[in-house]
This record gives structure tokens, C-alpha cells and sequence, in this order.
């Protein structure tokens, strides 16, 4: 099991959590998932952000909804989305996202 330092921010997993790294997060019958695009530790740098209850890391989103089925075709509908910051506990990294 990894060691925590106290700068370092963790996924559900343990594993620590590094700008650049790909993650998702279930949620709502989908998938949320992007890369970290920052992470934020210190009050002010959450107060700069509009953000509460540090640490934060912010994601630029990609959404993954369950199939859509219509009469002749089914699919996955993927939007690539905004920049959204989570709690560092909800987020799992995907495996195999080599930097």
C-alpha cells in the first residue's frame, strides 16, 4: 500500500493522484472520466477557483452515458465536456494511462 504524505492527494484506491493521470468516476448509470488538469490543495488556491473543501482535482470531463437504442441502431453517447473539480476520494485511475 502506498504512503501518504501529506501533500500527496489519493484515489478510492490508495493510489496517489497526478496532473496528466486519466481517471473516472460512475455516476448516474454512466462513466466520467478525463484527465487532471490541476490539483488543488491550499485554501487560497480553492478560494482563486470559487472551489470549497480542498483538496480538489480538477478534470477536463469526457461523459459516458448507458447505450441509447433506437430502432436501428444502438450506440454509446460520449460528450466531451468541461472542466469539472472532484473530491479526490471518488475518482479510480484508469489502468494502463502511461504519461
Amino acid at each position: 500500500m502506498p504512503t501518504k504524505n501529506e501533500d500527496q492527494v489519493v484515489s478510492k484506491q490508495g493510489l496517489p493522484i497526478e496532473e496528466g493521470d486519466h481517471v473516472y468516476t460512475k455516476i448516474r448509470g454512466g462513466r466520467h472520466e478525463g484527465d487532471v488538469e490541476k490539483i488543488i490543495t491550499s485554501e487560497q488556491e480553492a478560494k482563486k477557483e470559487n472551489l470549497k473543501n480542498p483538496p480538489k482535482v480538477w478534470v477536463m470531463e469526457w461523459r459516458r452515458f448507458r447505450p441509447v437504442t433506437d430502432r436501428f441502431r444502438c450506440f454509446s453517447q460520449i460528450r466531451r465536456g468541461k472542466s469539472v473539480a472532484h473530491n479526490p476520494g471518488t475518482l479510480d485511475i484508469v489502468e494502463g494511462s502511461e504519461k
